[in-house]
């Protein structure tokens, strides 16, 4: 049921609309307006009727002040002095219409049924609208890499079915991104997607917030709340840093999981559930499992589908992908058209490790396009930590050295030199005799490259 308020300085009619409507919605009154505002801050409140006048208080500037507080709120004006430019100014600062005195009970409830219709039509537009901007960041999905393109294939795989999913993947590898790909491409997708971060609830909050609560079930539930399994009814639930949740609500998780029911805290019914549970870690749940810290039914329960995320510096290509992608999206955001990056300043990038994966690669982006006053990002403008980077070591699977169109042949020496000298093992004899060239060059050769370096 939606909450509904009722601001009127006579007790009476208070008390006769509450005594009306109290079978159909939460059902609040209030004599002084001061209290309804102060009240509206704590809940989520659908619906209003307001007095025009109430006591002292002009019912059109506390109209004004919901509005400002709560939007969504849909406001029917209330009033036994009805005239037009009175209702003109109440529709003008947002009320969804006018009444006058006494009220037919019968009007009004048509009336609260459209009116509640066209709160629930605003919420959804607006969950929507929030759910269109988070897809719209699919930086996760970007890649040519052998591992990314294993992702998106198993994505494919398990889309439609109902299976729960268990990622793994160091932070900032995008693993809420992969979550919403999984429900937004699958059967599921007209259902909502609720996300919980498990380590970001405190423990004896997070399991109100996973199976909601009833009114009195604890000091300051002064109404129900639906919890996300609910919410997510028909849809999906994602629980990212599932690791981290306590052992005790693990089994009561488990439970809900089993019976798919749910029941809020303070209630006595369960609640049937159709959802598919998508859960995420950053940790090893095996070796949790091992260490007590992991109850290992609920491990097989959710780990039916792993998908393991690899970290950005194990995606090799990718960089200059997902570079090229963040340029384009966050320099539109903020209004500063750039044109790309320079070879030398993807080169610094591409030779860096990552340890905050795709979210560290999308803040170093943001911060350059913020700083540079160039068309194209440059070395200076990354990070001074980066500088130093040296390139990344060339393994016996990994013989192909990146060159890029624009470069200049001092650069493709030098990059040549650098990976050969490092697939080698810093021998400096072999890397001559492979290259090509006198071992004295080389020596004067990389001696000038450390030389740059260092009046950097």
């Amino acid at each position: 049921m939606h909450h509904l308020f009722v601001i009127d300085d006579e007790p009476a009619i208070c008390q006769s609309l509450e005594f009306a409507l109290e079978e159909k919605y939460h059902v609040n009154t209030f004599t002084d307006p001061e209290a309804a505002l102060a009240y509206l801050q704590q809940v989520e409140v659908a619906l209003v009727l307001l007095d025009l006048k109430i006591g002292a208080h002009d019912g059109t500037e506390v109209l004004k002040e919901i509005k400002r507080l709560s939007p969504d709120t849909v406001v029917i004006m209330m009033t036994a002095f009805g005239s037009i430019s009175s209702s003109v100014e109440a529709m003008r600062h947002g009320a969804f219409y006018y009444l006058t005195k006494p009220l037919m009970m019968d009007e009004l409830d048509i009336l609260l049924s459209k009116a509640e219709e066209f709160y629930q039509l605003q919420t959804r537009v607006k969950w929507l609208s929030e759910e269109l901007d988070k897809l719209s960041d699919n930086s996760g999905l970007i890649g040519s890499s052998k591992a990314m393109q294993q992702t998106l294939d198993l994505i494919d795989k398990v889309k439609d079915i109902d299976s729960s999913v268990l990622i793994n993947g160091e932070s900032g590898t995008g693993k809420e991104i992969v979550a919403r790909a999984i429900h937004y491409q699958g059967r599921r997708r007209n259902k909502r997607f609720q996300a919980v971060n498990c380590a970001a609830i405190p423990d004896n909050l997070l399991e109100s917030e996973l199976f909601g609560y009833e009114k009195g079930a604890f000091t300051g539930a002064m109404q129900s709340k639906p919890g996300q399994f609910v919410l997510a009814d028909g849809g999906t639930i994602f629980l990212d840093e599932i690791g981290e949740m306590d052992m005790s609500l693990q089994s009561k998780l488990l439970r809900v999981i089993q019976e798919r029911t749910v029941t809020p805290l303070g209630g006595l019914e369960e609640k049937a559930i159709n959802v598919r549970i998508i859960a995420a870690t950053n940790r090893d749940l095996w070796k949790e499992v091992k260490a007590n810290r992991f109850r290992e039914d609920l491990y097989y329960r959710l780990n039916v589908i792993p998908i393991r995320l690899a970290p950005l510096r194990d995606r090799e290509g990718d960089v200059p992908l997902l570079v090229h992608y963040f340029i384009e999206k966050i320099s539109e955001r903020m209004g500063k058209p750039i044109d790309g990056i320079s070879q030398e300043a993807l080169q610094v990038l591409e030779s860096y490790d990552f340890p905050g994966n795709i979210r560290e690669l999308q803040n170093i982006v943001e911060r350059a396009i913020a700083l540079t006053s160039s068309p194209l990002i440059e070395k200076r403008d990354l990070p001074k930590d980066l500088h130093s980077t040296q390139p990344k070591q060339v393994t016996g699977k990994q013989k192909l050295i990146p060159i890029y169109v624009g470069e200049t042949l001092e650069q493709i020496e030098k990059k040549a030199i650098r990976h050969t000298l490092a697939h080698l093992e810093g021998n400096r004899r072999k890397t001559a005799q492979m290259l090509d060239m006198g071992e004295r060059t080389l020596r004067d050769k990389l001696k000038k490259y450390q030389e740059e370096q260092d009046d950097e």
